[in-house]
């Protein structure tokens, strides 16, 4: 079953696809700028430390950004 925190996870995770769309759309930011901030924020994930739960939700949130990163997702367009 789905938690109120899991939503709002898909929620930021789908607004945050799509302003990075449109800041690519309107010529504000390159896609290389846009792959940068995503390979950021994986980086931060996977190098996070914590206790073992902790380290389970950084390495899924980890994944999902590579999984954006390799295209499986809107945001790189290929």
């Amino acid at each position: 079953m789905s938690t109120a925190s899991e939503h709002a996870g898909e929620a930021a995770l789908s607004i945050c696809e799509a302003l990075l769309l449109a800041l690519n759309d309107r010529g504000l930011l390159p896609e290389h700028e846009i792959m940068g901030v995503l390979l950021d924020a994986a980086a931060t994930h996977e190098n996070a430390v914590g206790t073992e739960l902790e380290m389970e939700r950084h390495r899924a949130v980890a994944h999902l950004i590579n999984a954006i990163i390799a295209g499986a997702t809107s945001v790189r367009r290929l």
